[in-house]
């Protein structure tokens, strides 16, 4: 489970704070962009946790359907079926465009491979069924805490465009300035 730590200093921590946004009418642009930015990022960071825990929980499914069936295939010949199914499926999540690269995704990786101590997905045709149902509890459930997680801090970004879009509708901020300001730092 994702826990947000109160006074915390890890990204998901201030982020997800109550006073983060508070007051944003007050600051400057570039200080809302900078807080719009980091809680992008960390929305980008969620975004692949979740992606690797569908790929986890697809294998997972796709192994004790092929049990149930009796299919001969081995999961490791069906990989790319298997993972590429959710990829040319019906979009489920926010359908934002995400300009950023995930910044921990070693990280992320590892906290997967955590959540089920004892399972090895490389040989997933060898667990018990018990150690297929283990692991597809943990991923489902660490899934759940992800999404939910990655639709607060999407809110908050939400919150912060919603500011920055305010500024230029009411003539507060300006695309020439905003170009000008790009232009000065190359």
């Amino acid at each position: 489970m994702i826990e947000v730590r109160p006074g915390g200093r890890r990204r998901i921590d201030r982020v997800l704070s109550p006073g983060y946004t508070s007051g944003i009418e007050d600051r400057t642009l570039g200080e809302v962009r900078e807080l719009r930015d980091e809680a992008a990022q960390e929305e980008t960071d969620l975004s692949y946790l979740r992606r690797v825990l569908h790929a986890r929980i697809d294998i997972v499914r796709a192994e004790q359907r092929r049990r149930r069936e009796g299919g001969s295939a081995s999961v490791v010949e069906q990989l790319v079926n298997i993972l590429s199914d959710n990829a040319v499926g019906p979009a489920t999540g926010s359908g934002r465009h995400q300009t950023t690269e995930p910044s921990r995704a070693e990280a992320h990786r590892r906290h997967v491979e955590a959540l089920v101590s004892d399972v090895d997905l490389s040989d997933v045709m060898s667990l018990s069924e018990a150690k297929l149902d283990q692991a597809l509890a943990a991923y489902t459930e660490e899934e759940d805490s992800v999404s939910q997680r990655r639709h607060e801090v999407q809110d908050v970004v939400d919150r912060l465009n919603a500011e920055i879009a305010r500024r230029y509708r009411e003539g507060a901020a300006s695309v020439d300035d905003r170009l000008a300001e790009e232009r000065d730092r190359r």
